[in-house]
Parts: structure tokens; sequence; C-alpha cells
């Protein structure tokens, strides 16, 4: 399991700009970097420089996974036929814990990390307590039988900053999203604009 070294909201202030569009994000306060020296202007960046903050941002976006782990699925994403923007994109929804966010059982990704952890969610009707677990078209994911009322699931399929995706069909009233394709850039509900593209060519250097 990756850990998270640092405080989630300091990747939003750090990017400039409220990544998974939660209305308590510091961006909203305070649009400048955190430590004593986020209010100085800031210079053009680089070419490198924007890759970097494309790959820190979409790697961020999904709970600021490992680097081990995102460079993994980079790779994965290159050994595949087609466009490889796409394919990473892809590939990262495809996680379980992306799911089980983007189906609204939990209101953010970190939730849905520990959310896995711990064990509340069936694949298939088997637990899986992976949250980088990839799902294939056709899995069936859903929250046991005993998490089913817990406040923060309850609180979270109420939400209305989001709306389900069309790649997954989920059923609130049972608690399960079937996780239907792997979506494209376009489909997938990000808060901010996401440069894929960036990241494949930080990689390629």
């Amino acid at each position: 399991m990756s850990k998270r070294q640092s405080a989630k909201y300091k990747l939003d202030r750090r990017m400039g700009e409220n990544i998974w569009g939660r209305p308590k994000s510091p961006v909203n306060k305070r649009d400048y970097g955190p430590g004593q020296h986020g209010q100085r202007r800031k210079g053009k960046l680089s070419d490198f420089g924007l890759q970097l903050r494309a790959k820190q941002k979409l790697k961020g976006h999904y709970g600021d996974i490992s680097e081990k782990q995102f460079r993994r699925t980079y790779d994965e994403a290159v050994r595949r036929r087609g466009d490889t923007p796409d394919i990473l994109i892809g590939l990262l929804e495809s996680r379980l814990d992306a799911v089980v966010y983007r189906s609204k059982f939990v209101p953010t990704v970190f939730a849905a990390r520990q959310f896995v952890n711990h064990g509340h969610i069936k694949v298939n009707g088997s637990r899986v307590n992976i949250p980088s677990y990839r799902c294939k078209p056709g899995d069936v994911i859903e929250v046991r039988e005993k998490s089913k009322q817990l406040t923060i699931v309850l609180e979270s399929v109420q939400l209305a900053e989001r709306d389900v995706p069309e790649y997954l069909d989920a059923d609130h009233s049972k608690m399960a999203a079937t996780y239907v394709r792997m979506p494209s850039l376009h489909e997938v509900p990000y808060a901010v604009q996401m440069e894929p593209n960036l990241v494949v060519e930080f990689y390629s250097r």
C-alpha cells in the first residue's frame, strides 16, 4: 500500500487549482502555494516544468499514489496498442479505489483508498482490499452488506457536487456499480484540465 506523506490539500495549493472540485479546498481562499515562499511571483515554467506539473497533478488526483505505482501504470499504457495518453487515463480510472470514488460510495479518493483497505468492498462477490486492483469491464463492485449503512456511504451518495460518469452503472439503492468500460479522457469528470500528453512527454525524455 502506498502511503501519502503530505497533507492532501497542500496538493491543491501547490498546483494552484482545486484538483478535486471540493467546496472546502483552501485554493478557494488562498490561490497561492503553501509555505513561507508561497506568495512569491511565479516565473514562466519551462517545458520540463510544465510536464512535471502535469504529472504531479494527475498523480495527485488519484490520491497522490506512489511514483513507482504511477510509472508502472504508464509503462503498461505504453505497451498497449492505441493512444497512450487515453490508455493511461483509462488504466488509472480502472483502479478499484477510483471506481469506488467515481461511484460516489465515498466523498474523496483518499476515503476510497481507506474504504477498500478496510475490506468494505466486494468485486464480483469476493472481498478485495487492494486499492490498485484493476477492474475489468463487466465487474460488479459493491459495498459489503455490513457497511451499507455507514454514515460516510449514506452521506456520499447524496452529494450534489459530482455525478456518476457514464462508464459506470451505479445503483445506490443496492450500493453496487458495474464497471461498463474503460473510459477515454473526455469522459472522465475531472474538476480541472488534465494533460496526460504532457505526462507521456515527461517520461519519454
